[in-house]
């Protein structure tokens, strides 16, 4: 069940959006082919008409120009010559009637012969005096569009009167015939639109799961609500490469000022390692990776269409402060083994003490107890008094009774004096910086060829702060990317980790850090006194 099933029932519509889309598209559809329809049969009746009055006056003129009509309405009986010659000229012209009249309106033709002689049904005023007139009118035919239009002889007087008409219904006939194939038009075009309709509908629906409006809008809100308040990043990552979708935690992960949606990953400024963690086809879990000032565990899922993949969903989480207070953890237990390790000689010294007591020999006994406390007083009096530091100086006790158990010389130089504890560097990077370059000298001298020697320099200046650690063990390659994550000299899984925390710290802090080698590996760090409220 998905979870926007639990929806309240208050915030569903009966409707889901495809169904909606559909009697949308189809209201419109028909408002559409109505106003068209609607446009179209004004035309044409504009059309139709304008075509019945040019040609009812077209065949008025041309009667009243006929000699024929002007000749026989001089004879004692002009039906007989008019009437024929009437009927000829309608079947011809597709006209409804030719009425040929006196100036007094009495007519001398007619489509039908009964009504001859009687008085014609219209407005002739105009005509009478010598002019064209044209009207919609209700006759003996019912209602027409008709012209009439005078008959002059040699002396330009008015001698007859030509009326030429159409009816209405002969006029709405062809309109009919007109609108007809514009209705087929019209509903072929609502058929294909209705289908066309359904299947968009179709679509939208399997796209939306046939979810509503609103229930889809809360949805929307719901999935950005979640995804930006979550402190996990979210990212999705195209096939080119583009950002697809970044919430507000990866962007703070990745430390990205603009939101980076549409750009490409290449643009971003990413490590190489973790840029291409986020375009992999492989799925990847809890993967760990550095950027300048964060440590990230990085979980991709490739999303897959057709067996292809279409790009990758990620997922990060901030590892940075668990990883300090790893480090921090290690030191402190790396110390507590120290100690532990130390009670058991301590135990094993006083014991020969003891004995030496026991068969007699106090003098050797108290040399031999002397000796031990002077030296590890001296390491002591040594760090303690030259490092202001309490948290380095107890690394540096803790790294040297390490060494001490691990069978390795771990030397701190006479010029190691840091009495400036405001150089702005946190006690915990120091921890790191430190820590973790005499971890790795220490690793490295044990597999030296000779006696393993480990010499550890820290002093501060005017100009900041300078570690070095050397070490006599085989060195480094001169082509290794010793700061990158993953690189070890040791083929066990979990190393690589170390050097590269270094380099994440050095640079946090605008630092530098040089590989030398000399019988071995020397790393000398060199970090400029920070700013106050750094």
């Amino acid at each position: 069940m998905c979870w926007y099933e639990e929806v309240p029932p208050t915030l569903r519509s009966h409707w889901s959006l495809a169904r909606q889309l559909l009697v949308l598209q189809l209201v419109v559809l028909c408002v559409l082919a109505g106003a068209g329809i609607t446009f179209a049969w004004l035309d044409a009746r504009r059309a139709v008409d304008e075509n019945a009055h040019d040609q009812v006056r077209a065949v008025a003129l041309t009667v009243a120009d006929a000699p024929t009509v002007a000749a026989a309405v001089t004879t004692p009986n002009p039906s007989v010559t008019l009437q024929p010659f009437a009927q000829l000229v309608q079947n011809h012209t597709q006209v409804d009637f030719i009425t040929i009249m006196s100036p007094a309106g009495i007519r001398y033709t007619h489509p039908n012969p009964a009504l001859i002689g009687q008085h014609y049904i219209g407005n002739i005023d105009k005509a009478q005096r010598g002019e064209q007139q044209t009207e919609t009118y209700t006759g003996s035919l019912g209602p027409s569009v008709r012209t009439v239009v005078p008959v002059f002889d040699a002396g330009h007087r008015v001698v007859a009167l030509v009326a030429v008409g159409i009816t209405v219904a002969a006029i709405s006939a062809e309109l009919r015939e007109r609108l007809w194939p514009l209705f087929g038009v019209a509903g072929a075009v609502l058929v294909v639109g209705a289908l066309g309709g359904w299947l968009i509908s179709a679509r939208l629906r399997r796209q939306t799961r046939g979810v509503a409006p609103d229930e889809l809008s809360n949805l929307f809100e719901y999935h950005e609500a979640v995804l930006h308040s979550v402190r996990e990043g979210v990212l999705l990552v195209g096939r080119d490469g583009r950002i697809g979708l970044c919430n507000d935690g990866a962007r703070t992960l990745l430390g990205l000022d603009a939101d980076p949606v549409g750009r490409d990953l290449a643009t971003l400024g990413l490590p190489d390692g973790l840029a291409e963690a986020f375009t992999s086809e492989e799925n990847r879990a809890e993967e760990l990776h550095l950027t300048d000032s964060r440590v990230l565990l990085v979980s991709t899922t490739a999303v897959r269409s057709g067996g292809r993949a279409q790009g990758t969903v990620v997922v990060l989480r901030d590892h940075t402060e668990l990883q300090s207070l790893t480090g921090e953890l290690t030191t402190a237990r790396g110390l507590a083994e120290a100690l532990r390790s130390q009670a058991h000689e301590a135990a094993n010294r006083l014991h020969t003490v003891v004995s030496l007591v026991e068969i007699g020999k106090p003098e050797q006994a108290v040399e031999f107890a002397t000796a031990e406390l002077a030296f590890a007083q001296e390491l002591t009096d040594r760090v303690v008094g030259a490092v202001a530091e309490p948290v380095l100086a107890a690394l540096l006790l803790g790294k040297a009774a390490e060494a001490s158990e691990r069978g390795v010389e771990l030397t701190v130089t006479p010029d190691t004096v840091i009495d400036d504890v405001s150089l702005g560097v946190e006690a915990r990077d120091l921890v790191t910086i430190l820590g973790n370059l005499i971890d790795n000298g220490l690793d490295a001298a044990v597999r030296g060829t000779g006696h393993p020697k480990v010499v550890v320099t820290a002093r501060s200046d005017e100009d900041g702060l300078l570690l070095r650690v050397a070490d006599n063990g085989p060195g480094v390659p001169e082509d290794a990317d010793v700061f990158r994550r993953g690189w070890s000299t040791k083929a066990e899984d979990g190393h690589g980790l170390g050097l590269a925390l270094v380099g994440q710290a050095v640079r946090r802090y605008g630092g530098t850090v040089e590989v030398g080698r000399d019988g071995g590996a020397v790393f000398t760090v060199r970090l400029p006194r920070q700013e106050a409220g750094r």
